[in-house]
């Protein structure tokens, strides 16, 4: 793995990460000698996030248009708007 002071990579960032993309090789960013950071490729198993990217994925499992309480709980609902009082 390639280290890279943190003052050359500042100057250099953009080129070192097209690097470390090119390549597939991890570099290690240092202060004073010691590692701060680790610049690695990104997963090739990762799938870009896009709008609409699982579209088609879904299921609907059950009854979608049925309530989804107990009828009971919607008469009591109904009864405490009828005598005026807020739910």
């Amino acid at each position: 793995m390639d280290d890279i002071a943190i003052s050359k990579f500042k100057a250099t960032c953009l080129a070192v990460l097209e690097q470390v993309r090119k390549t597939g090789k991890p570099v290690l960013v240092t202060r004073f000698g010691q590692p701060i950071a680790e610049i690695i490729p990104p997963s090739s198993q990762r799938t870009p996030r896009r709008f609409g990217a699982r579209i088609g994925s879904g299921r609907i499992l059950g009854d979608i248009v049925a309530p989804i309480s107990d009828e009971s709980e919607w008469e009591a609902a109904q009864s405490e708007l009828r005598d005026g009082s807020e739910p």
